[in-house]
């Protein structure tokens, strides 16, 4: 064998060892692979990063504009000023206080309204007759706006907290049902009914079906019922109460402390934010569970 045919044989033996290695994976079709590599926007700190841009970009927007003369202070305050006005409050001991109470009030109105609803929604998905029955009647209660509730509660429960929670289960009550009837309205009627030919019957053939088909709409109508709890939380805050975020809110705007009205908004934003990602984890843990 020649000098060139031992060459050629050696490079051939290197680019059988080592080219597989050196080559980008293929798939089924020939096409390159993309397994084993992460998509840009799933690396967490691309996530994190690009999540807190328009929160920085609407910061600085922010203290242009308060700094840029064309608004008061009175009706545009700096960012620093309502951070102060956090300070001032925690120092008397009221903001924790505010956000423990509102805090409160929408856990226990979710918990009641969101329970309600899936239990009702559950009944009127999987019943023709209830559908029947309760649907046209509380799809008519679902369009009563939310501050026409407040006098008729305060009628029958005055101002204490029982109207206030009452308001809030009723503003998280029907996204629940909404999207927890319309699911089960919609499963596939195959997986039904190879449920029940393997003998699954009533609770059984839901919690092992029909909970894991809608599973997603589920928790979907649960997070949208909670924004509605924080949304229905200022409705009763605002009217006929002493403490919270809602009275924070009209609190000060009557009495010209825009500082502490950015300050309640603010705030309800961040914490319907923290409560709504609290939520996307438990969606993370059910789904791996459930499905």
């Amino acid at each position: 064998m020649s000098y060139t045919s031992e060459a050629n044989a050696e490079a051939a033996v290197t680019v059988s060892t080592f080219g597989a290695s050196a080559a980008p994976r293929r798939d089924r079709n020939g096409a390159p692979s993309t397994a084993g590599r992460r998509k840009l926007t799933s690396r967490r700190w691309f996530r994190i990063t690009g999540g807190l841009l328009l929160p920085l970009a609407i910061l600085l927007t922010w203290q242009l504009l308060a700094t840029s003369g064309q608004y008061s202070s009175a009706q545009l305050p700096p960012p620093i000023a309502v951070v102060e006005a956090a300070f001032d409050l925690a120092d008397r001991g009221l903001l924790g206080l505010y956000i423990a109470i509102s805090a409160q009030r929408v856990l226990i109105g979710f918990a009641i309204g969101a329970g309600l609803g899936l239990v009702l929604g559950a009944i009127v998905g999987l019943s023709k007759f209830w559908d029947i029955f309760f649907g046209s009647t509380l799809g008519a209660i679902r369009a009563v706006p939310s501050l026409a509730w407040v006098p008729l509660l305060i009628l029958w429960m005055k101002i204490g907290e029982d109207s206030k929670i009452t308001l809030i289960a009723i503003g998280a009550f029907f996204p629940v049902y909404t999207m927890v009837a319309t699911a089960l309205r919609h499963v596939d009627r195959q997986l039904v009914e190879a449920g029940r030919a393997f003998g699954l019957r009533g609770v059984k053939l839901f919690t092992t079906i029909q909970l894991p088909a809608v599973l997603p709409s589920v928790i979907s109508g649960l997070r949208l019922a909670l924004a509605q709890a924080w949304l229905f939380l200022v409705a009763a805050e605002l009217i006929a109460s002493s403490m919270g975020l809602g009275f924070l809110l009209s609190d000060s705007s009557n009495n010209g402390r825009t500082d502490r009205l950015f300050l309640a908004i603010v705030l309800l934003a961040i914490f319907g934010k923290l409560t709504d990602a609290i939520l996307s984890l438990f969606e993370k843990w059910a789904v791996r569970k459930w499905t």
